[in-house]
C-alpha cells in the first residue's frame, strides 16, 4: 500500500474511506445477500465429510458420520440435511472446502472478530465488513440483522438495523385485544406486532420457537420484498462440540436444513437473485477427542445456497487429511482465505467496486483474489 493511501485509512478509517468513492454499481439488479453465521466453530468434517478419503475413517473411528448423503465421489452432506442436498442436486447449493477467515489461532472471540471486521486480524476495525458495505450501496438501500444486539459485522452504518421479536413471559388476551387496533393501521407495524405475539403465545406454551429457522425465515420474508434490505446477517450459537458432538450435531444441522428451505420460502421470487452464505469462524480438529466430540481447529467449511449460486458441485482445493497434509498435524488445513469469498460475494453479486472491496471493505487485501466460479450465468 502507498504512504498516501495509508494516511488515509489511518486518518478516515475504513468506513469514512467509502464515502471518497461512488455507490456500488454493476452487479445484477436487486441482488440479496444473507450471511449466516454459525458460532463456536462448526465441525465441516461433520457437516460436510470426505467419507472416500481414507484418512478420514482413521481420524473418527466409530465417530464418523454413517451414511452420509452422497453429493459426489468424495464428499457427502450430513444425513441431516436432506433440504440442503435437493438444493444441491438443484444446482443452488455449493459447499466451499478447506477455508477460513486469516486468523490462525483457537480463540472463539477472536477468530469472529477477525471474520466480522473483514481485517487480517481481531481487533482490526471497530465497525464490520457488511455495515461498510451497506455504505458502499446506493442511497436508500439498507441492511438488516435478524439479531437481539447488532453484531459487529453490521456495524458502522447508520442505514443498517437489526430486529428481535420481544418475548414476554405471559401474554394477557385481553391486552393483545386493546392494543391490535393500534398497530392495525401501519402495515410494518402491524407484521411485527402479530409475529411477536405469535412467538409469546408459542413461548407461553412451551414452544419456544424462534430458533436459526425462524430467524432466517424472517431475514427471508424482510429481504425478499421490493425495497427490502439487500444485505442481511443471521447468526446462531452453540456449535462447539467438545464432547458427544454427534447428536448434537445432528439436532443443530437439521436445525440449518430447515433454515435454509425456511429462507428460500421466505425470499419467495426474490430467491433467483439471492445468496445466502453460511460460515463458520473456524474447523475442528481432525481426530475425535477422547469424550466423543472435536476440538478447535482451523480449516473450515463454507456453503452457498440461493437462485444466484452456481452449485451442484464442490468449490475450494482440497488439501487431504494424511498425517504430512494436516497443519500443525492436527487440523485441516486452509486453503482459502475466506475474505476470497466474501470479497467476490460483495464485489461481483453486489457490485461494489474493486478499489472499495481492497480498501473500504477489506484493508489491505489486494493479494486476495476473490473466488472464482461461484456465481450462476
Amino acid at each position: 500500500m502507498d504512504p498516501q493511501r495509508r494516511g488515509l485509512l489511518a486518518a478516515f478509517g475504513a468506513s469514512a474511506l467509502l464515502t471518497l468513492f461512488p455507490a456500488a454499481a454493476g452487479a445484477a439488479a436487486d441482488t440479496r445477500l444473507l450471511l449466516v453465521l454459525l458460532r463456536g466453530g462448526l465441525d465441516g468434517l461433520h457437516w460436510l465429510p470426505p467419507y472416500a478419503d481414507p484418512a478420514y475413517a482413521r481420524l473418527r473411528a466409530a465417530a464418523a458420520v454413517e451414511e452420509p448423503i452422497r453429493i459426489d465421489g468424495l464428499f457427502g452432506l450430513h444425513p441431516a440435511m436432506t433440504r440442503t442436498a435437493a438444493m444441491y442436486r438443484a444446482g443452488q447449493a455449493l459447499p466451499v472446502v478447506a477455508i477460513a477467515p486469516p486468523y490462525r489461532a483457537r480463540s472463539h472471540f477472536d477468530a469472529q472478530d477477525c471474520l466480522e471486521n473483514g481485517t487480517a486480524r481481531p481487533g482490526g476495525a471497530r465497525d464490520g465488513w457488511l455495515g461498510r458495505c451497506v455504505g458502499a450501496l446506493p442511497a436508500g438501500e439498507s441492511g438488516l440483522a435478524v439479531a437481539a444486539v447488532m453484531p459487529l459485522a453490521l456495524r458502522g452504518n447508520a442505514r443498517a438495523s437489526n430486529w428481535w421479536p420481544p418475548l414476554p413471559k405471559a401474554v394477557d388476551p385481553q391486552l393483545l385485544q386493546l392494543l391490535r387496533p393500534l398497530y392495525a393501521a401501519d402495515p410494518r407495524l402491524d407484521e411485527t406486532f402479530e409475529r411477536s405475539t405469535r412467538f409469546a403465545e408459542q413461548a407461553r406454551a412451551g414452544a419456544g420457537v424462534f430458533d436459526l429457522a425462524e430467524a432466517m425465515r424472517v431475514a427471508g420474508e424482510r429481504m425478499g420484498v421490493d425495497g427490502g434490505p439487500r444485505i442481511g446477517f443471521v447468526e446462531d450459537s452453540g456449535w462447539d462440540s467438545h464432547r458427544n458432538q454427534a447428536p448434537q450435531l445432528a439436532r443443530k444441522l437439521a436445525e440449518l436444513d430447515r433454515g435454509l428451505a425456511a429462507a428460500r420460502d421466505g425470499f419467495g421470487a426474490a430467491w433467483s437473485r439471492t445468496v445466502v452464505a453460511v460460515v463458520t469462524e473456524f474447523g475442528r480438529t481432525a481426530q475425535i477427542n477422547g469424550t466423543g466430540g472435536t476440538d478447535h481447529g482451523t480449516g473450515a467449511m463454507a456453503l452457498l445456497c440461493g437462485g444466484a449460486v452456481r452449485g451442484g458441485r464442490i468449490a475450494g482445493d482440497w488439501p487431504g487429511l494424511g498425517p504430512n497434509q494436516l497443519n500443525e498435524g492436527r487440523d485441516l488445513r486452509t486453503t482459502t482465505d475466506l475474505r476470497a469469498l466474501f470479497k467476490a460475494l460483495a464485489g461481483e453479486h453486489l457490485g461494489v467496486p474493486e478499489r472499495v472491496l481492497e480498501t473500504g471493505l477489506f484493508p489491505d487485501s489486494r493479494a486476495i483474489a476473490p473466488l472464482s466460479g461461484w456465481r450462476a450465468t
